[in-house]
Formats: structure tokens, C-alpha cells, sequence
């Protein structure tokens, strides 16, 4: 077990879905860029490893009119050096090739720190605004999971690392022989290839998911036992543990705050760990848990109010006992995860 992986989500007011109503900005401020750059510019000074962004195309979502998870994390890319940016991309319906070229330009935004969520969709609501037929069937929701991740991770190596000469002097620019179709058939989707933008510079940006052909798996568990027997059954290179979490904070304990979220609106049942106590008690728990597990995903309950709680307690502590570390500037997230930059499997035909 390596160095442990601390990321976090930072998507709308929190997990809860009354958290607006505890929220540092009025409501005409969350869907702000200053708001998306405070928070992640507070999650990388903290010594986060990474930062998620959810999305949905659906009518209805807890934060309608939200700008794109992609967009966002493309925003903050020039105002970051270290930490890993990671946005959800369906995969239902969405086209792998568009998700590819947005990924790939997303790694060179943030120079080798991006990664990518692979989510399935199972909402006919998400079809009609895509313009596409229902995909219900589990076999065809995995398999539009498959083939996407397998269609993208293609493309990506469908330029070799050096088919970009930039010979000014002889007018070339590309080697065309580095270049190459990948020319893949489903019974979902038909891509020849090759990409629109050159070789990420991770060469493959991380793919997280719970399911597929994936770097970083996400587990999930209502118990730490259960938890910690979905991480026994993966299969991927990391697993990362889902946990939301509720601090207790300088004005309120965790169980105050959490009663009178509820008071407005009960929270959603994820089967994610759910936590709420201490900053001591929480680190505690990573503790254990990292001896199981590389990393988790930490789901605040109220982003501004948990955020500092995790930046001034949360992660200090675990960066003194060494179990997590600070990302190093100009390192990719691929590294800071412990994992290989992939062989082009191309490159060996040219």
C-alpha cells in the first residue's frame, strides 16, 4: 500500500441537499467562477490530492443550469499547480470521441492533472436531452460503459508521443506515420480515429469509476466493514473508498448542523460511509482505512463550512503522520496516484 490519496468533491453547496441554507455566498454566487476557484484554490493549499466535479444533464438536478463538470475543471487549471482535477463525464449516450478530445485538452490545460469520472446514466429524461433512444437494459448501460472507456483510451493513443515534430525550418509538422486509426466497431459505436488533439501528457489521463475498465476504483459501503469488502473485490490498480462527511466546527457539533439540515429536507440515501463527528475522530477513521484501501473521496455536507474544518485539522494531521503528502508541483496525477505512465499501444506497429 502506497501513499494515501485524499480527494474531495466540490460540487454545488455540499452533499446535503439543504446545505444552501448554511452556505458561506448567497445563492446567486455558488454558480460563480470565483466560487469554483475559491474552493479548489482552498482544497489544493489544504494538500488535497484531487478535486471531483459531478455533472448532469438532467431536468431537475439538485443545481440546474450549472455550468459543465469539464468546463469547471478546465477554469481552474491555470490557477492550479498541484492538485488533480477530475470532472464526471457520462458515459450514457454521450459520444466517446467528444469525451476523449475533452479529457485530452483538460490534461494539457493542467499539464498532466487531469482525470475523468465515468458515470452511467440510467434515466430516460438523460436520452430525450441527448436526442438518442433509451438505454435501459443493464447489459447495455455496462456495455456503453465498455465500449466508452475502451473508445477513449484508443484515441488517446492514437497519436504517438512524437508525431508532433514542429520543424519550422522544413514546414513539418506532423509525422504522419505516428498517427493511427483505431478503428473500433460495436454494437454501439463505430470511431475510426484518429484523435483531434495530440497524446495527453499523462498519456493516458486517470479514469475513475465503480465499474469498467477503470484506474481508480470507487467503492462504496453504508458500514466501514462493507466498505472495506467492496475494496477486497476490486480488481482496478487503486481503490478509493466514497465517505461523506459532516465535521464538527468551532460554533456547532457535526450531529447540530446535520438535525438542522434535516429540519428542511431529509438527505439523500447514497449507501456511501457516512461520517459526522470530529476532525480527530475523521482522521481516526482514515487512518484505519488506509491500511485497506489507496485513497478516498470525502463528500462535505456543507462545503463551506466542513472545507476549513478539513483544511486547518483533516489534512494537516495526515500529512504529519506521513499518511497522505502534499502534491509535488509539476508532477501529474497519474504519479501522485503511484501509477505508471501506459505504454502506447500503437507505437510498437509503427
Amino acid at each position: 500500500m502506497g501513499v494515501f490519496g485524499v480527494g474531495i468533491e466540490l460540487d454545488g453547496d455540499g452533499y446535503h441537499p439543504a446545505a444552501w441554507r448554511r452556505s458561506g455566498r448567497s445563492p446567486d454566487r455558488l454558480l460563480s467562477g470565483d466560487t469554483v476557484r475559491d474552493r479548489v484554490a482552498a482544497a489544493e493549499n489544504a494538500g488535497f490530492t484531487l478535486a471531483t466535479f459531478a455533472d448532469s444533464i438532467l431536468p431537475g438536478d439538485a443545481i440546474p443550469g450549472r455550468i459543465d463538470a469539464v468546463t469547471r475543471a478546465s477554469f481552474v487549471a491555470a490557477t492550479t499547480s498541484t492538485i488533480g482535477l477530475v470532472p464526471t463525464v457520462a458515459t450514457t449516450y454521450a459520444e466517446p470521441f467528444h469525451t476523449a478530445s475533452q479529457i485530452a485538452t483538460l490534461d494539457y490545460a493542467s499539464k498532466g492533472r487531469a482525470g475523468w469520472i465515468a458515470q452511467r446514466i440510467d434515466d430516460e429524461r438523460a436520452a430525450a436531452a441527448w436526442g438518442r433512444p433509451v438505454v435501459s437494459a443493464e447489459a447495455d448501460l455496462a456495455g456503453e460503459q465498455r465500449d466508452s472507456i475502451e473508445v477513449a483510451r484508443r484515441l488517446w493513443d492514437s497519436w504517438e508521443d512524437d508525431a508532433v515534430i514542429r520543424d519550422y525550418a522544413s514546414g513539418r509538422f506532423l509525422d504522419r506515420d505516428r498517427l493511427h486509426y483505431i478503428d473500433f466497431e460495436s454494437e454501439r459505436f463505430s470511431v475510426k480515429g484518429p484523435a483531434i488533439v495530440p497524446r495527453p501528457p499523462q498519456g493516458q489521463p486517470v479514469i475513475f469509476g465503480a465499474e469498467g475498465d477503470v484506474d481508480v476504483r470507487l467503492v462504496t459501503g453504508s458500514t466501514v466493514d462493507e466498505l472495506l469488502a467492496a475494496a477486497d473485490g476490486s480488481d482496478s490498480p487503486r481503490t478509493f473508498g466514497e465517505i461523506s462527511v459532516a465535521l464538527d466546527t468551532p460554533t456547532a457539533t457535526a450531529a447540530d448542523r446535520l438535525t438542522e439540515l434535516d429540519r428542511h429536507v431529509p438527505a439523500f440515501t447514497t449507501g456511501r460511509l457516512s461520517f459526522a463527528g470530529s476532525a480527530a475522530e475523521l482522521v481516526d477513521l482514515l487512518t484505519r482505512l488506509a491500511a485497506h484501501l489507496d485513497g478516498v473521496r470525502l463528500r462535505p455536507a456543507v462545503i463551506d463550512e466542513d472545507l476549513p474544518v478539513l483544511s486547518r485539522l483533516v489534512l494537516p494531521a495526515l500529512l504529519r503522520t506521513g499518511l497522505a503528502h502534499r502534491p509535488v508541483p509539476g508532477s501529474t496525477l497519474r504519479a501522485e496516484l503511484g501509477l505508471p505512465r501506459p505504454a502506447n499501444r500503437y507505437a510498437a506497429t509503427h
